[in-house]
């Protein structure tokens, strides 16, 4: 007899209470041993899971998960449970038992484990989930977490208008988890503002909290005027947006131009241009009257803009004064003021000098007139003419140019000149007079050489004309010779002629040249001139075409083809009796007909002599061994000689 002090399951060495509850969880063999006040004895024997109660037991390999939200990202949450009976799982959020749908998807395996899958995760989706096992002996419940991030948005930012001179504040509001910090950006120069910042000029200052931050812009100017960017970012990801700062102030006038000129019956454009936001209204007055389009002698073009003109037409005295413009908009209104004044001939130009006078021309320049009488000069005229004559010549210069030259002038002769500044007015005074003398014929100037290669044994000189002396250069006179020679060579060159052509001169040798001009007054002075002639060249090929042009050597490639081609085709003229040629000779042959089928075609000018044997019908010959002799002609007519008549 023994005694036990403790019970034990079979296969284990952990004791319990004789008389507490045992839960087994799965059908099995126990050795049981039982401590009572009289000796225990051991049995064996087999339980039905069917015959017992256990209550779930639930675990999970995994109790948070994290997410990103809007990227279409699903998760999946695993309980795994034991029991008896098998228990029953269901899955809650914020207390709400869960449903199958196309947002949540069960599903179990194999091992009691039971998944939820939630799918396309929304920032919503976010906290806490539990899994719940049931069955009749109890129920066990565990939670477990989703923490949901989601990408940066900006949700809102408004474009803001601000007038000049006033305070802007630009708001932006961004969400996400977690939350984004949030900056700005001048698109104009790049500067950048975060939370805290504050400009130099302390215009510029960002406050900020809880995914909102405020743009504060003191004082606005002008050029605050532009796009701001707003951009949220976090570890996550980042968004940005854009606005625009609109600024609307009073107008302001662009020009600077206020005092016009005209003259009776010429009509004038008075200008005035604005800029302004709102856009403003433009309005012209004159003495407190109101100007419209039944003004006499005024119109109006453009009242609203940037831009109006008035068109004036003075009339009369009374049309020369003060006109005022008048722009407002909803921010202010201002005024600017213009004058119209009577124009004025301009006044003289003064300074007349006279510059590189030579026989036939003369340069005159001048300086501008101090006054240009309130109308742009539109050209200055020059009158010259022959001292003692009364005859002006006009010479008008370019533009407003301050230089004219006189062409055409006769040889040592004495002129007068002055000078006259015109604008729309009309023509001012002219200015002092000054004379001037040319310069008398003379011999002409040495002309100037450039020398430049031939071809082959040839050399050309370029010829420039100098001062000619007043007259024409009649010829150029052009001597050479080698460097050991006495002898001069000469050669006449037409003085309309720009270069003289030396040849044939001699390979490897120096030459030594001197020009000389003539006109009718006489020789210039010589220019002398030395050129060196190289060796003769080797005449290869490549020296050959090196003179050619591209055009000249593809001439020359072609002739040679159609040359081999026409000798090819005469030669299968004559030996195959083939070819270009025979086909033409067989066309131009077909276009004759044969006067008889007996006769032959000769030359023309010359006779065919056929000598015939006459025979009987049965083919024997009717005569002896003699013939007739038939002559045919070239007019296809036939003659018998007399003496063969008897045939």
């Amino acid at each position: 007899n023994i005694f036990f002090n403790k019970c034990y399951l079979a296969g284990s060495t952990k004791g319990f209470s004789p008389r507490s509850n045992l839960n087994i969880n799965s059908k099995g063999i126990y050795l049981i041993v039982m401590k009572t006040d009289i000796p225990c004895r051991a049995c064996s024997f087999s339980l039905d899971s069917s015959q017992y109660l256990v209550p779930p037991v639930l675990s999970v390999f995994q109790q948070s998960f994290n997410a990103t939200a809007d990227y279409q990202e699903s998760v999946t949450f695993t309980c795994i449970t034991s029991g008896s009976p098998e228990p029953l799982v269901t899955w809650h959020r914020k207390g709400q038992q869960l449903e199958p749908s196309e947002k949540y998807i069960f599903s179990k395996l194999e091992g009691s484990r039971s998944m939820l899958t939630i799918r396309n995760i929304r920032q919503s989706d976010g906290g806490t989930f539990s899994c719940k096992a049931s069955n009749k002996a109890g129920s066990q419940e565990r939670e477990l977490f989703l923490k949901v991030f989601v990408q940066p948005h900006i949700t809102q930012l408004k474009n803001v208008t601000a007038v000049e001179g006033s305070a802007a504040m630009i708001s932006c509001v961004a969400e996400g988890e977690p939350l984004p910090d949030i900056s700005w950006r001048r698109a104009s120069d790049g500067q950048t503002f975060v939370d805290g910042d504050k400009s130099r000029d302390g215009r510029f200052e960002v406050r900020g909290r809880h995914g909102k931050s405020v743009l504060t812009i003191s004082g606005v100017k002008l050029s605050d005027l532009g796009r701001f960017d707003c951009e949220a970012q976090s570890r996550i990801g980042g968004h940005q947006k854009s606005m625009f700062l609109d600024i609307e102030y009073i107008p302001k006038f662009l020009t600077n131009h206020t005092i016009y000129y005209s003259w009776e019956g010429n009509p004038v454009n008075i200008s005035c241009e604005v800029m302004s936001n709102p856009p403003a209204t433009l309005l012209w007055r004159r003495e407190r009257f109101t100007i419209s389009e039944e003004t006499p002698h005024m119109h109006i073009y453009g009242t609203e803009g940037r831009k109006s003109v008035l068109e004036v037409t003075p009339m009369s005295d009374r049309d020369f004064g003060r006109y005022n413009c008048t722009a407002r908009n909803n921010i202010g209104v201002r005024y600017q003021e213009f004058i119209l004044a009577q124009a004025d001939v301009p006044s003289n130009p003064y300074s007349v000098r006279l510059s590189a006078v030579s026989q036939r021309l003369a340069t005159v320049t001048f300086m501008k007139p101090d006054s240009h009488g309130g109308v742009p000069i539109s050209y200055y005229l020059v009158q010259y003419r022959e001292l003692g004559s009364m005859d002006w010549r006009d010479v008008k210069s370019h533009s407003v140019q301050t230089t004219v030259v006189l062409t055409g002038l006769e040889p040592n002769t004495t002129y007068e000149v002055r000078v006259a500044a015109v604008n729309g007015k009309g023509q001012g005074e002219f200015s002092h007079t000054e004379t001037f003398q040319t310069l008398p014929i003379r011999e002409p100037s040495p002309p100037a050489v450039h020398g430049q290669r031939g071809v082959g044994k040839a050399y050309r000189l370029g010829l420039v004309k100098q001062d000619d002396g007043g007259m024409p250069i009649v010829e150029y006179i052009v001597k050479y010779k080698t460097d050991k020679e006495e002898q001069w060579m000469t050669k006449l060159v037409p003085g309309a002629n720009d270069f003289a052509m030396l040849q044939p001169l001699q390979w490897n040798t120096r030459y030594e040249v001197e020009i000389t001009a003539r006109n009718v007054k006489g020789l210039s002075e010589p220019t002398f001139y030395q050129f060196f002639m190289p060796q003769k060249p080797d005449i290869t090929a490549e020296s050959l075409f090196s003179g050619m042009g591209l055009g000249a050597v593809v001439g020359l490639g072609l002739g040679a083809l159609l040359l081999l081609l026409v000798l090819v085709d005469v030669s299968c003229f004559f030996l195959r009796h083939c070819g270009l040629l025979m086909c033409i000779t067989r066309t131009l042959c077909s276009k004759k007909t044969a006067t008889s089928g007996k006769g032959k075609e000769m030359e023309e000018g010359k006779a065919a002599y056929l000598k015939l044997p006459l025979k009987e019908e049965n083919g024997k010959e009717s005569l002896k061994p003699d013939t007739i002799e038939i002559k045919v002609h070239s007019d296809n007519s036939i003659h018998i000689k007399p003496d063969d008549s008897k045939a």
